[in-house]
């Protein structure tokens, strides 16, 4: 059972500079409210702060309840309350209830954003205090657990250098960005909390002077100010170039400087290897350029009409914009430092001969650059390359690189004549930092990766048929949807011609259910191209239903037969790419038979391969939320099935997550450094055994838990009304509202004709859908906002209980401690169900007014409870992550502030209909509490 008090405990265990930053972005807010309106400040302020003290009060009574034995929080009843009751041991939530009904709606508005630009400051004290935390362990002579360091020095310990070697030669994780709606925050106030990190780091320097200090701290009180007045909610929906430029946000300020810092890092733990051959950026690095990015954003078109032929062209632009700025940035910048002398540092023949060129093709610009360099080859060359970049960017033929590969062997003609006239520091430093950005990026920064559904192509397929065949006269006879899926193959090959093949050739076809389906993607190229070239693709079936995942294999082998797949396949050494949808195979079957489900899909996709003799990347479709497949990356990627990583992983990387994992450089290292630690690993023999042995001991054991986990989770989704009931409980049909992306909540409703309506559709519509319609997003989303967090747990309590009641919890025990699947679904459980509030979230569930299904929920948490405490030998959820669980406890309490709020919005909207105006203020209301409560938790979907 959860111990209430160990949880006080760890709230109260702050490491005291993240308690002083917390305390000082609390006050500074305080007073900001308090002097934002001299007539109504003082008293918002004295709202928020009676909210804040009911709500901490309520959290210590249940911890009192608890040691009295009045109160079981691993079940939330009280003696003699049957269950259906349970909400009624409530913690003083009557009386916050009645707290927060007392203020008119635009008060209760005001309260609901001062805690919601709280949990922002929150969030940010809690970054900050992670960021020293790594720093600290990373100050002493061991590896870090999860760095690569510590894979390098286990694998080189284990299997030794040359099997080290073999490793690093196949090496490939590939991220893919993706604009999936689930990143709440708009991006104004992600500046504005850019900018007080920035503040928070001059305040926690001890070298800055008082009066340093001071100015930090005016700037800070500024900052803070300027984010309470600035709109919480989007006025307008995101469009797809929006999103384009958003992400663009992560790659300037981290992606492209930290991928370098992380080759060097393995770079420096292969030179401490007892064999190695020189100290790092002395000698030639053995690193390859590893990481690969990918993009879904201007990209992916699956149910979302706004993503058309012409943005996904201005997307490509965009994208190579930012690379060859970038590029030419560094190039300049290190051309600059390169003054080396002619007589100090020679140059080689081949840089002699590359200079003459030079000199012969572009005179006047030679003579420019080295009349401010004479006699300094390496400055003019480099400083030369900058403007044959700068060249490339404006499209200024004469002038401009061919493609990467042009520049880069430029790159190396400096880096052989640096080290053969001695210099090899300037040889493998740097310079060395640049080529791998070159290498990872090119110039088009990251693959478009084109997604439809395969129920398109069948309808366009089916008109242009009735037609002729590909290469007949069209003339206007195709529907205006028909034509845009032909446009998108001529933006493909549009991109092709002017980025290179690497900017956009995947193409992945979403609920491929056969061979023929990825046919059809080939013979739309034909109809699009009318007998000209067709575009290089490599498509990329993506399997998410349960069917269509246990039909895989047979779907690859029909693909091979393709002849437009099988001459890809031999073009390319035998490679080929199918995807895993996480997301809405959870939807479907629960978390404990998807994730059991993908497993055994991986295990038989991985033999499949080895029978074809194809070299098979599978691309995980993780989404942020535990409920859509996210959780920890490296033990997920430790977790898979023998024979399906093989040196290659390809994931996406979605929403809120991107901001989350690559919005600071120190965090971004960390995770790409534990990604790709445990890729290593997982590639290796050893590990490959072990996982091996596990999977085949508990297979029926597996097999039973996937049965009766599934029959839980369906009996639920598929009891009468359950639909109607799930859309009165929660914000799923106010959700759209918050405008946090382009796409539609759902793919079969009709889209808003205009952007600026976002995905806002008739709540009435909302309320009657069909839940296979939904997508797995807001699904998620709306249950983590009723705090039950559902699509996280419901069902693994009846599929643990299957075995545990037939033959005991040791085996559910020993599975935990062997089998890394097993481990990784119970902890990301365990996560899931930390997060999850019973008696606040009972006050949800009956909202609905169906106490069977309330029932039927709360029963299954605390079986699921209770039986994961069990298995993991826990006394208490997160009782072995102590960071974690601090963060829960800190943020309980004034995410139940929010959660009051917006019961209280949703009770009323609930209502016979309020007038419009009443109506407006209400979802406003509630829209904040939503993006408050998104921010507390750190998740939406």
């Amino acid at each position: 059972m959860d111990r209430p008090r160990a949880r006080q405990r760890d709230s109260a265990a702050l490491p005291e500079p993240m308690r002083r930053d917390v305390r000082l972005l609390g006050d500074i807010l305080g007073e900001v409210i308090r002097d934002s309106d001299p007539k109504t400040g003082p008293g918002l302020l004295a709202d928020v702060e009676q909210l804040r003290r009911a709500v901490i009060e309520a959290r210590h009574s249940e911890r009192d309840a608890w040691e009295a034995g009045a109160w079981d929080p691993a079940t939330g009843h009280n003696p003699g309350l049957i269950p259906g009751d349970a909400v009624l041991a409530d913690r003083g939530g009557d009386e916050i209830a009645k707290l927060v009904a007392s203020w008119g709606v635009d008060q209760a508005e005001q309260v609901a954003r001062a805690f919601a630009v709280y949990f922002h400051l929150a969030n940010l004290a809690e970054e900050h205090q992670r960021i020293r935390n790594l720093r600290e362990r990373d100050s002493g002579q061991e590896p870090v657990r999860e760095s690569l360091a510590a894979a390098v020095a286990e694998i080189s310990r284990e299997a030794g250098p040359a099997h080290l070697g073999e490793l690093l030669a196949s090496l490939r994780v590939h991220l893919v960005l993706t604009a999936h709606p689930t990143e709440a925050r708009r991006r104004a106030v992600v500046a504005a909390l850019r900018r007080i990190s920035v503040l928070l780091d001059a305040l926690d320097d001890p070298r800055a002077a008082a009066a340093d200090h001071a100015e930090a701290r005016r700037e800070l009180r500024e900052q803070i100010d300027l984010l309470w007045r600035t709109s919480q909610l989007r006025v307008k929906a995101m469009d797809p170039i929006d999103e384009v430029r958003t992400v663009m946000t992560a790659f300037d300020e981290t992606l492209f400087r930290i991928v370098p810092v992380v080759y060097r890092e393995l770079d420096r733990a292969v030179a401490a290897t007892a064999e190695a051959a020189g100290e790092s950026g002395r000698v030639p690095s053995p690193v390859p350029a590893f990481l690969r990015f990918g993009s879904w954003v201007g990209a992916d078109r699956d149910g979302n009409p706004f993503v058309t032929a012409q943005v996904t062209r201005e997307t490509a632009t965009i994208q190579a914009d930012h690379i060859l700025r970038a590029l030419e940035n560094v190039t300049s910048r290190i051309g600059r430092a390169l003054t080396l002398h002619a007589e100090t540092t020679p140059p080689s023949p081949g840089l002699r001969r590359a200079l003459a060129g030079a000199h012969a093709a572009h005179p006047e610009l030679l003579a420019e650059i080295e009349a401010r360099s004479p006699q300094e080859p390496y400055r003019t060359y480099l400083l030369y390359a900058a403007h044959r970049l700068a060249a490339t960017r404006t499209r200024h033929a004469d002038l401009a690189y061919r493609g990467p590969w042009d520049f880069l062997a430029d790159l190396r003609v400096v880096q052989e004549s640096l080290a053969a006239a001695g210099a090899a520091k300037q040889a493998y430093g740097e310079l060395q930092h640049l080529i791998w950005q070159v290498q990872t990026f090119g110039f088009h920064l990251a693959g478009l990766e084109v997604r439809q559904h395969s129920e398109v192509h069948a309808r366009a397929l089916a008109e242009l048929r009735a037609v002729g065949p590909p290469g007949a006269e069209l003339a206007g006879s195709a529907s205006a949807r028909t034509e845009e899926v032909l446009a998108t193959f001529r933006a493909v090959a549009w991109v092709q011609d002017r980025f290179g093949v690497d900017a956009c050739h995947r193409y992945v076809v979403s609920f491929t259910r056969s061979a023929d389906d990825i046919a059809a993607v080939y013979e739309l190229a034909r109809y699009a191209t009318a007998g000209g070239r067709v575009p290089t693709l490599d498509v990329v079936p993506l399997f998410e239903s349960a069917a269509d995942l246990a039909h895989a294999p047979d779907v690859l082998t029909g693909m091979l037969a393709l002849p437009s797949v099988a001459e890809r396949v031999a073009a390319n050494g035998r490679e080929l790419e199918a995807m895993l949808g996480y997301s809405d195979s959870a939807k479907e079957l629960g978390p404990a038979s998807a994730t059991l489900r993908l497993f055994d899909t991986q295990a038989r996709l991985a033999g499949w391969a080895a029978a074809h003799g194809v070299r098979l990347t599978l691309f995980h479709g993780r989404g942020g939320a535990l409920g859509r497949g996210g959780g920890p990356a490296g033990r997920a990627v430790l977790a898979q099935a023998v024979g399906s990583v093989n040196g290659s992983f390809k994931v996406t990387e979605q929403g809120e997550v991107i901001f989350a994992r690559y919005g600071q450089q120190a965090i971004a290292k960390r995770h790409l450094e534990q990604v790709s630690s445990a890729v290593l690993l997982a590639s290796s023999a050893r590990i490959a055994e072990r996982t091996a042995a596990a999977a085949e001991t508990y297979r029926d054991i597996a097999g039973r838990i996937d049965r009766a986990a599934c029959a839980a989770f369906r009996g639920l989704v598929e009891a009468d009304g359950f639909a109607d009931w799930f859309a009165r409980i929660s914000p799923l049909g106010e959700i759209g509202g918050l405008r946090i992306g382009s796409r539609p909540a759902k793919r079969g409703l009709r889209a808003p004709a205009d952007p600026a309506r976002g995905a806002v559709v008739d709540r009435a519509a909302e309320a009657t859908m069909d839940l296979a319609d939904l997508r797995a997003i807001p699904w998620v989303f709306a249950w983590s906002q009723t705090r039950m967090n559902l699509p996280g747990w419901f069902g693994l309590g009846s599929g643990l209980a299957a075995i545990a009641d037939a033959d005991g919890p040791d085996v559910l025990r020993r599975a935990y401690r062997e089998w890394p699947l097993f481990g990784v679904l119970l902890e990301n459980a365990e996560m899931s169900l930390a997060k999850t509030d019973r008696l606040i979230g009972g006050r949800y569930l009956a909202l609905g007014g169906r106490p069977d299904l309330t029932e039927r929920v709360l029963a299954e948490y605390d079986l699921t409870r209770r039986l994961v405490l069990t298995v993991t030998g826990h006394d208490r959820l997160l009782a072995n992550r102590h960071v974690l669980s601090r963060a829960v406890a800190l943020r309980d309490p004034y995410v139940d502030a929010l959660s009051y709020l917006q019961l209280r919005a949703l009770a009323a909207l609930r209502e016979p209909a309020p007038d419009d105006e009443e109506r407006e203020r209400l979802e406003r209301l509630l829209l904040l509490t939503v993006n408050g409560v998104a921010a507390g938790l750190q998740n939406t979907g």
